[in-house]
């Protein structure tokens, strides 16, 4: 399955592997520290470092997994007729009155105190498709909330 990612997100995916690799070489000193203090089986120490290693191991394979499998996309074919993925909508709640503008990115972009919505969210998931000035009611765990769709914007 595809994972769609903006360019930034792409870049910031490989920052992440870059960094999660450069540790490797400090966790194999300390599974050879551990070793050559003894007895492997009542050594707390190498069973820390081989489960660090072991953890470490595996967020660099989700990673090298999510970024094979990524599909970077062209912010220039993105259109505002309707709400899609990497648009910024502008919504009201119509329940509270309160403003606010998202952007719809994917789950591993997805952040929300720099209001970027997944699209996998309930919110996200009733606005895509819509177009401005459309009023959607969107089921969330605390109800139904209503929102009007003031802006759409790349």
């Amino acid at each position: 399955m595809a994972t769609y990612l903006t360019k930034e997100g792409y870049d910031k995916k490989m920052q992440e592997l870059a960094e999660l690799e450069a540790q490797r070489p400090a966790i194999k000193n300390a599974i050879a520290e551990a070793r050559d203090k003894g007895d492997l089986s009542e050594n707390a120490e190498y069973d820390a470092a081989k489960e660090a290693q072991g953890m470490l191991e595996m967020k660099i394979a989700k990673i090298k997994e999510l970024i094979s499998s990524a599909r970077i996309i062209d912010e220039t074919h993105l259109n505002t007729e309707v709400v899609a993925l990497l648009n910024k909508v502008t919504i009201k709640n119509l329940g509270t009155g309160q403003v606010v503008t998202y952007t719809i990115v994917s789950e591993d972009e997805a952040n929300f105190r720099e209001f970027k919505l997944a699209s996998s969210t309930p919110i996200a998931k009733g606005l895509i498709g819509h177009r401005k000035g459309d009023v959607v009611e969107v089921t969330v765990p605390a109800g139904v909330m209503k929102f009007e769709i003031l802006n759409i914007e790349i």
